[in-house]
């Protein structure tokens, strides 16, 4: 039986790709076409992006996207975020194939990435559906044009962030109290430094930290840039005995990746206490929340101090995380069943909760 194709667009590395992964575990047939790879490489693309929109760039783009798509039908086409996604390049796309998705992780409504989101704005009408991961982000996409709008959580990848049998040498590699794996915001540097006063043993793994004013404070609890494959990161939060879980303001996170991907792993969560995480969680017994750092340390000390506790509650928050069914394939399942594109795979996944709201355009 021929395979249902699916067009997409989007980066292939990270959760991106974790996404494109999880489309072919559930029986599509994807072609990963990846705008990325089409610009220089190193930081000067991105800068460019941030400040101007991808100004000059939408025409370059759009030739050499539609350059690579191959040949051969595809029943739909899913755009992961979108910066680089035009007007002119979204209708051609539905002139070709008709239906087209856009998925976007990151809050193209704030003001914390500048002009990034402006081509995204521009086609976000043109879209079949638009997928948004903050309630705040529903009525926002409906103001600026979108005639279908769906609310997902993020989620963790069933592959990606499944626990792994780790080795000796690995365990010590990885081995760490409290950890947090993430880029330096400008509220992490001082929620941060105050955990490293109130005592807590602190391991930083993430890229920009040295910009932080608080960095020589910070210095001796960073522990390198970040995980380049996803057994590094894997064990990393699986070698830490507590992951804390913090927030982007900036993007008005109520829950992040984090939030699923440490609880899948089996990895003890500790977060900011928010709506979003004690529903997902329960406190105390599932995660671990706190609404400041002097908070957050205290659980720490509790967690640090009892490991009957912190494998209690490892365990208990995996089970919980894989009964929400906040997993990629879920996800995505029930975004291409709004769409009516259906893959040829005998897993159902109906029984999960989403929200649609339909504009009254």
């Amino acid at each position: 039986m021929k395979r249902t194709s699916i067009l997409f667009v989007g980066r292939n590395s990270g959760t991106s790709r974790h996404r494109a992964l999880a489309l072919g575990r559930l029986g599509y047939d994807v072609c990963v076409v990846d705008p990325f790879t089409f610009l220089p490489r190193g930081p000067l693309a991105s800068r460019w992006t941030w400040h101007t929109g991808s100004l000059f760039l939408e025409g370059f783009l759009r030739r050499r996207v539609l350059a690579s798509i191959p040949p051969k039908p595809f029943q739909l086409v899913y755009v992961e975020a979108g910066e680089f996604v035009g007007p002119a390049l979204v209708r051609e796309l539905k002139r070709r194939f008709g239906t087209v998705v856009n998925y976007n992780i990151d809050d193209p409504f704030s003001a914390r990435d500048g002009r990034r989101w402006r081509l995204y704005l521009q086609a976000l009408p043109l879209y079949t559906l638009a997928v948004v991961l903050r309630d705040s982000n529903v009525p926002e996409a409906i103001a600026a044009g979108a005639h279908d709008v769906l609310r997902v959580y993020m989620s963790a990848d069933e592959v990606a962030h499944a626990p792994r049998q780790l080795t000796e040498e690995k365990r010590s590699k990885w081995s760490s109290e409290v950890a947090f794996i993430g880029t330096w915001m400008p509220e992490r540097g001082p929620f941060m430094a105050r955990l490293i006063e109130l005592g807590v043993p602190l391991s930083i793994y993430g890229c920009r930290w040295q910009k932080a004013p608080e960095w020589p404070m910070l210095r001796a609890a960073w522990r390198g840039i970040g995980m380049y494959t996803d057994d590094e990161y894997a064990a990393a939060i699986q070698c830490a005995k507590v992951n804390l879980g913090l927030l982007s303001k900036g993007n008005r996170d109520l829950s992040t990746t984090r939030s699923f991907e440490i609880p899948s792993l089996g990895g003890v969560l500790c977060a900011e206490r928010t709506p979003e995480h004690t529903k997902l969680y329960r406190e105390n017994v599932e995660a671990m929340f706190w609404s400041s750092p002097e908070e957050c340390a205290r659980k720490c000390r509790e967690l640090l101090s009892d490991n009957d506790r912190r494998r209690s509650i490892g365990l208990n928050g995996r089970q919980r995380c894989l009964k929400n069914g906040i997993m990629n394939e879920p996800v995505l399942a029930q975004i291409l069943d709004r769409v009516g594109v259906h893959a040829n795979s005998d897993k159902g996944y109906h029984d999960f909760s989403y929200q649609r709201v339909a504009s009254s355009r």
